[in-house]
């Protein structure tokens, strides 16, 4: 309908649900808000309006107020007796009532019954805010002030970033981070031929470089851009710069001659693009490990990079700021096969222990020290 309001209702009661409902009946866009862990719980729960369930009578003379239906229903309401009923309602909007532990690996976790653990990645919305969107922002600051309050431990994916939550300054201590580190062993094997028709496509022959991550502000494409512009000028056989990743948020950044979008590729195609570049560039503003730059150095690509955990030496590091010192990576490692070769065995070594099984082992670590109290 043409004069369709968009309305917000505050307050998930019955009360505001019937407004809502009545409000939607008649075409208009509803948005729902509520301070509450959820709707139900609120419209459920005795004292805050809707059903009374803290009622209690027999169960037979419960029984007979359901009249000549009681015999059809009793099996239904004997599996879930009324005691049962209250003890459900009380865990509405929690979860791990049933749990040892609750593990978030996100920061948007409901409230937990058991103890909790989050991981947290990085604090780049503090360290680089420009390149955080304001509402990101004050998502992840609330966010981090939750992880404070109720996480028993938070799992962090390298040293730097524990530092960094340490240093925070909302009373997470060193006794309450751990270090898990990534694994570098989850992508499955190449696939030649979907590259091969995918290099066609975006019309690129022979060799190419090659960066990977999601199209954002922090990632710093707008300097890798610029750095590889200058790189072209200063080469004789420039090569095309294959950008891959989803888009993620904040203005397009124009892109020079030679660069080509892939867009997002389905993993064995990924596995293709890192093992045949020349080499990847991974020159975020900041991270807190930098899963890109261990996938291609499973893949035995030389990696130029900023300063991130992820590396840890055994990449060509450039100022992620300077776009002289990203050229100059980009230069460098494209046309030295020493460096090159020096950057393929390092990274080589430098991937061999981070498997998936070790996180995993990590991780239970922690959470056998958090639900048991050891060391």
């Amino acid at each position: 309908m043409s004069d369709a309001l968009r309305t917000i209702v505050v307050g998930a009661g019955p009360a505001g649900l019937m407004a809502a409902e009545v409000l939607a009946s008649r075409g208009h866009r509803v948005l729902v808000y509520d301070g509450a862990p959820s709707p139900a719980r609120k419209f459920l729960l005795a004292g805050r309006g809707g059903l009374n369930l803290t009622h209690s009578e027999p169960f037979e003379r419960f029984m007979s107020r359901y009249g000549a239906a009681a015999e059809r229903l009793r099996p239904a309401i004997e599996r879930l007796s009324p005691e049962a009923l209250r003890a459900w309602s009380a865990g509405l909007g929690r979860i791990g009532h049933d749990a040892s532990l609750v593990h978030a690996f996100s920061f948007a976790f409901p409230p937990a019954a058991a103890p909790l653990t989050v991981s947290v990645y990085d604090l780049a919305w503090r360290s680089v805010p420009e390149a955080f969107s304001a509402r990101g922002r004050r998502f992840h600051e609330r966010a981090l002030r939750r992880v404070a309050a109720q996480a028993a431990c938070a799992v962090v994916p390298s040293e730097a970033a524990a530092q960094a939550l340490s240093e925070a300054g909302v009373g997470i201590g060193d006794d309450r981070i751990a270090v898990v580190e990534a694994g570098a062993d989850h992508l499955p094997p190449a696939d030649f031929t979907a590259l091969r028709d995918l290099l066609a496509r975006l019309g690129v022959k022979g060799d190419y470089l090659l960066a990977v991550g999601t199209l954002e502000p922090r990632k710093n494409l707008a300097r890798l851009f610029s750095a590889y512009a200058i790189s072209r000028r200063r080469q004789a056989e420039p090569l095309p710069l294959v950008v891959v990743g989803p888009t993620g948020w904040g203005e397009p950044v124009a892109a020079p001659e030679g660069v080509v979008f892939a867009g997002q590729v389905a993993e064995p195609l990924l596995s293709a693009l890192y093992a045949r570049a020349r080499l990847v560039a991974y020159v975020p503003l900041l991270e807190g490990f930098g899963l890109p730059v261990v996938e291609a150095m499973r893949a035995g690509a030389p990696v130029v990079a900023s300063r991130v955990p992820a590396a840890a030496g055994a990449a060509y590091e450039v100022d992620a700021w300077d776009i002289e010192s990203i050229a100059a990576g980009l230069i460098e490692v494209g046309g030295d096969e020493a460096t090159r070769a020096r950057l393929v065995a390092a990274g080589r070594a430098r991937v061999t222990p981070l498997t998936w099984r070790a996180a995993a082992e990590g991780h239970l670590a922690v959470w056998r020290r958090v639900v048991g109290g050891g060391p």
